[in-house]
Order: C-alpha cells, then structure tokens, then sequence
C-alpha cells in the first residue's frame, strides 16, 4: 500500500484563460446574456498518490493563502463578485431592510461582580457592543438597562480597533468583583486572547494568555488563580491552573496528559470544591467521564462506551442524559462517591421523541422533547414519575428556566415568529410577556407549510417552507433550500432576519431536516456520519425534489445555501444534481476532504470523527465519492454559485473556497457566473467576526447574488 501522505509525481506549469463570452452565445433554458469570464487563474497541477489513486490538483498554489500571487488573485476576485453582482434596485432593497432588521437595540443580561452589574449593550447605529457598568440595587432587583439611560463605559473595541473587526467579550470576574477576565478575538478566528482587568484601577495585569484555542477559562474559587484549558492543535487539550503574578511556564497541569487534537476536554468543579468531574468528547459520537473526589485518584464514571453522556450536578447528585442502549436519549441518576455503572438509576426512560433537555425547577424536572422537529415540554417529579406538560404553541423552538415565586421564564420562537420571553406561573399557568421582539412585520401574510419527502432507505423526514399566504403552486417561485446535516445538531424552528427580507421580496424559503443531526435522535446522526455521509446528500436531494413536486418552485427558481458542513452539502449536491438547482450560496464551506486531514493549522481535527479520515484506505474511498472539490468535471453545465470564505477562519480552511472557485470558474460550461467574495477579517467564530454595517452588507450581496439569478424583484439576466 502507498503511503498515505502521498507523493507529488509530475508538476507543470501553464495558464487557462476561461473565456466565456462568445463560447456561450445561447445559454441553455434560463439566461440569454452572457456574464463577463472571470480572472484568469493560474494552473500549476500537483498530482498527489494516495492509496494507489493519483489525485490531480490545478490550484495547489492557492493554498499559500500570504504568497503575493494569491492576494492578487483574492483582490480580482472580489472585484469580479461586484462586477458581477452589482449594484440593483434589489440589493438596495435588500439593505434597506436589513438596515431596519438588524441595526436594533441590543442591550445583554445583567451579571453582579462585587457592588456592580456588568452588560452588553449596543445602541442602534453602533458598529459593535461595549461592556457597561452601573452600582446594584441593594433593595430591589433593578430593572434591565436601556439604552436611554448612560452608565460607566469598562471596555470598548474602538479603544483596541477603530474598525470593530477586533471583539471582545466578558468571561469571568473574580469572587470578590475586583477582577474581570475578558476575551479579545480577532475577526472570525477561533483563536483568542485572555486578558484579566483591574475594575478598580481600569489597568490589564501582567498575567495574559497568548492567542490560541482556549476553554473553561475561569477564576478559581480564592480569586488568586484561573483554570484554563488550552487546545494544541499538534499534542492535544490541556487543563492548567495558573496562580497570578507566576510565570506561565510554572502553571500545573490538572488533567488530559495522553489525549490528542481530535478530543475535547473539560472540568466542573462543584460541591464546593468536593468533587472535579472531568469529560472528553471524541469528536461529536462518545463522551468518557471521570470523578475525582476531594485529592483522590481520578477514576471513571463511564469510558470507552461508544455514547454520549451530559452530565450535571444537582443537589449531591450526578444527573447523566445518555443515548446510551436508547438513541432517543434517557437520564439517569449517579451517586458521586458509588459512581459505579451498575448502580446507576434510571430516572427518566427513553420515549419515541428526542430527550433534548432539562431544567430543575422547584421540585420538578422540566424536560424538553423533540417531537418531529418541533418542541414540546413534559413535566416530571424528582423521581420521575411524570407530572404533566406546559402548552407551547406548534412548530416551535422552546426552552424553560427557573425564575422566582413559583414561575419559570419560557422563551418561544418559531420560523414566522421572533423570540419571545414569557414568564410562566407554574401553578396557574397564567403567562405574561416580558421580553417582545422589536421585529415589526405582517405575521398574517406568511404561512409555514411542513411537507414530508422519501429519501433513499425508505427514510422520511419533514422540510418547513416559508411563503407568503395563498400562494398559487405554479412551481415559478424563487425559492432557497437551506440544510446542514451534520455533527449531531439539530435544526430547530426559529426566526431569521435574512429569511424575512428574502420572504418580503417575495420569495419562498424552505429549510431541510436531514440525516447527520440530532432531530431524530443518535440513529439518525449515525446514519449521516463517516460511510453515510451521503445519505446526508440524498435527503437534501429528496427535499429538493419535493418542492419541484409540490409546485412551489422548479429547478430555473431554486437555489441552495449552506456554511461549514453545510457548504460541503451544497458543494456536494451541486456537483451530484448540477441541473436540479439555478444557483448555489456556499459560505466558509469544507470542500477538500481529500486532504482535509493534512490542514492541520486550520480546521477543527476533531471533524476527522465526523468526516472521516482519508490517510485511512477504508474512509478514503467514502470520502472522495462526495468529495466537492474532486468531482467538479470540466465541461459540465454548473449553476451559478457564490462561494465566501476568509483569512481568519481557522475551522474550515479558507484555501478551500479559494480552489473550488477556481476550479468552477474553469469547469463550468453553463455559463452561468461563479463568483468568489473573500472576507480577510472573516471567520467561523465571533459572527464572522463582523461589525454591523458588513454584517448588513454582506447579506445583502448575498441575497442580491440569488435573486439575479432566480429573478427575485427584477427581471433576470
């Protein structure tokens, strides 16, 4: 067998200059007008081995993302974008309302440190939130901050960043208030910084963590010290306690010696100190847990077992939610000190509905169901013995939380309805508003439809659609199907500001439920993970089809988006299906997996877990069947397709969207536009890492993009 890194056998060196006008003088079915050919782009093919296939790759060079010729060609890329996008009356329409949607009062939860509240807040107008303060009420609870009101400014980005392309974020404060340990990250990077302030004297200690991949950073309970875990991308996650005014390199390493970059590692302190519960995640399948009690060995809870188990502490006890022997989840109950398997207590069983959550209220479990994509809320007593339900109204995300006096804030959001806070009186069930959306739009006009497709299997699985009401099902309408699949994530109702503009435009928006999230349980995870990850693609495909079925769109109208393990769906089934789809929005997307296992200084290498793993021959044929990147074919008729990506994403790498949009540009032979919009300061972390005037502009280049091409508001090209 070869050597799974591979061998470069031939390189050569020539330039292809795409020209699309003049080639295309009659675009088959949809358009009659040629789009300006993009830049030209450079072919220097590097042939890799890998078990035996020799895998030929023309854009190799891209992946230097700092090499002078690559930020040539980003700069004529982005300029191409504009030039084919454009300005229209569309896009204007488009940031107008976004404009109004997202440049709202933004004010965050109040947190008391010593004798003072500590918030978020960003007033309309404001690129970026700063952190305020103001005395707590020593009487009262005060009311929420507005933004009327003027409070003592702590930190503002604008002080470390005129552009608000730097953000910051609170992250602990000392138990006597003294201290407030914060985050600085730059644009959409993983990585951050960690700072510690001096709330008296408004100075930085000395004590700072370099930029680098950081968790469970918190202050221990004396205040003179903070636990963190560093992640290596080379040797793996770290707990590390450090005492302030030490030198870091003196700092004692608490727990995760052996394990390596594709886990997670963390630590939960509780009992006053009595017992550290430490967990690790292998990537998004199984969990271990172990126990240490006071200064003893650490000794495990569960290892080895392939499941995952949440755990939380509660009143002495360990509470374990597990899929473990029930993929629908069920919750046991552990003694810290006899944490031993076979004396576990199963408290709540496994039901046909997805086990999601749960919250401690007074003396009831309020626990949160998944019940065909939408939640429901059963209620049971501390033994389990089930206890009744708290309404929620149909096709809704919801979440419950203890409040006082007997009531527990619900909060509510659906895909037609925006977050909703309602405090509940849990013995009456009289619910009053406490938190109402500033979105003001026409409800009324809208409907939500839910369709079931078939997909391969036999599977069926439900896709919301977003449309105006009474719409006639003629299948004209410019429609976007969005999916994700993957992970163990799960894609709930709830409200979309870039969904809304794209529906009052008079669109239709549709979201797909497929195989690789949590909506059906672990099974359903598993049968989109690793070797069945195509059937992630099938379903997506299904849905597709659906819609065209129905009537609500046909293939000259519909568009499909996807970011991350989404932009590898939407590459994928562009490349499977080019004819089914007009257009394509591929945001910060894998798209090499191939040689995703060889990014080793910016992708998140626990996704090997998810993915698979190509220097392994068995995953290595799965994984270049679906791969994007190596299935676009030169000649073949693709949509037109918007691919964004940036510098600063170190979870997906950028070189990727870099290379499919050259090697689109050269394959295509629709004629259709594939244009790239490159983002130096974007990420995968921090919104993008974007103040909100690009935020807005962003999303409207990316809507605009999709309604030139399904006709959305204007006439199409």
């Amino acid at each position: 067998m070869s050597s799974p890194q591979g061998s470069i056998v031939n390189t050569t060196y020539l330039f292809r200059f795409v020209t699309l006008l003049g080639f295309f003088a009659i675009l088959e079915g949809c358009s009659l007008v040629s789009y300006p050919p993009p830049p030209d782009t450079k072919i220097e093919t590097v042939t890799d081995v890998l078990h035996g296939v020799e895998i030929a790759d023309d854009y190799r060079w891209l992946e230097e993302q700092y090499a002078p010729e690559t930020r040539e060609w980003i700069e004529a890329q982005n300029a191409y974008a504009e030039d084919i996008i454009g300005e229209s009356g569309i896009r204007d329409e488009f940031r107008s309302r976004l404009s109004e949607l997202i440049d709202t009062d933004e004010v965050g939860s109040t947190r008391q440190a010593g004798d003072w509240e500590y918030f978020t807040m960003r007033r309309k107008g404001e690129e970026a939130a700063r952190i305020y303060r103001r005395v707590a009420s020593k009487d009262s609870e005060n009311p929420k901050p507005t933004t009327e009101d003027t409070y003592e400014i702590v930190l503002d980005p604008a002080d470390l960043d005129a552009t608000y392309r730097t953000l910051v974020s609170i992250m602990d404060f000392s138990p006597d208030g003294n201290l407030m340990m914060y985050s600085i990250r730059q644009g959409g990077a993983d990585e951050i910084a960690v700072r510690i302030r001096n709330l008296e004297s408004g100075e930085d200690l000395p004590d700072r963590l370099g930029n680098a991949l950081y968790s469970g950073v918190e202050f221990d309970d004396a205040g003179t010290g903070f636990y963190y875990t560093h992640r290596s991308r080379e040797t793996g996650p770290r707990i590390r306690h450090h005492s302030l005014g030490q030198d870091f390199s003196e700092d004692e390493e608490v727990w995760g010696a052996g394990y390596g970059p594709r886990t997670f590692i963390g630590m939960d302190i509780v009992a006053e100190g009595a017992y550290r519960i430490f967990t690790v995640q292998h990537g998004w399948a199984r969990n271990d847990i172990f126990i240490q009690i006071n200064d003893g060995p650490v000794r495990p809870i569960v290892e080895g077992v392939s499941a995952h188990f949440q755990h939380r502490f509660h009143d002495g006890r360990i509470y374990l939610r597990t899929d473990f022997n029930a993929p629908n989840y069920r919750l046991f109950v552990v003694e810290p000190e006899m944490p031993e398997r076979e004396l576990w207590e199963e408290l709540i069983p496994e039901t046909e509905d997805l086990f999601e959550s749960y919250s401690f209220i007074g003396d009831k479990i309020y626990a949160t169901y998944l019940h065909e994509v939408a939640n429901q809320i059963r209620v049971y007593d501390l033994d389990g013995s089930p206890s009744g339900e708290i309404d929620v109204p149909d096709n809704s995300s919801v979440s419950i939380a203890a409040s006082e006096n007997g009531k527990a804030s619900l909060s509510v959001s659906g895909y037609l309805a925006p977050l909703t806070r309602y405090l509940v009186d849990l013995q009456t069930g009289e619910r009053e508003v406490v938190d109402e959306p500033e979105v003001i739009f026409d409800s009324s006009a809208y409907e939500l439809t839910k369709l079931w497709f078939t997909s391969t299997g036999g599977v069926q699985a439900p896709v919301y659609v977003m449309h105006r009401a009474g719409l006639e099902l003629d299948g004209s309408h410019p429609t976007i199907l969005n999916g994700y699949g993957g992970f163990n994530s799960n894609i709930k109702p709830g409200f979309s500001t870039t969904r809304l503009a794209w529906l009052e435009a008079g669109g239709v928006y549709a979201v797909a439920t497929l195989r690789g999230g949590s909506e059906f349980g672990e099974t359903w995870h598993q049968d989109g993970m690793l070797e069945n990850k195509q059937h992630v693609f099938d379903d997506f495909i299904s849905a597709a089809e659906k819609l065209i079925e129905v009537g609500f769109t046909d293939s000259d109208h519909l568009a499909i988006s996807g970011g991350s393990n989404g932009g590898l769906l939407v590459g994928s089934v562009m490349t499977q299906r080019p004819e089914l789809f007009r257009a394509v929005l591929c945001t910060y997307p894998d798209l090499d997996m191939v040689r995703f296992y060889q990014f080793t200084e910016t992708n998140n290498m626990p996704a090997l877990l998810e993915y698979g793993d190509a220097s392994i021959v068995t995953q290595f044929e799965t994984m270049r069947r679906y791969s994007p990147y190596q299935a676009v074919s030169d000649g073949v008729s693709y949509p037109a397709v918007m691919l964004t990506t940036g510098d600063l994403d170190t979870r997906v790498s950028p070189l990727q969207g870099r290379k499919m949009a050259a090697r689109l540009q050269a394959a295509t032979a629709s004629g259709l536009p594939v244009v790239l919009w490159y983002d130096e300061r974007g990420g995968h972390a921090g919104g993008r890492g974007r103040p909100t005037s690009i935020r807005i502009e962003d999303t409207a280049r990316e809507l605009a993009f999709l309604a030139q091409q399904l006709g959305l508001g204007e006439e199409v090209n």
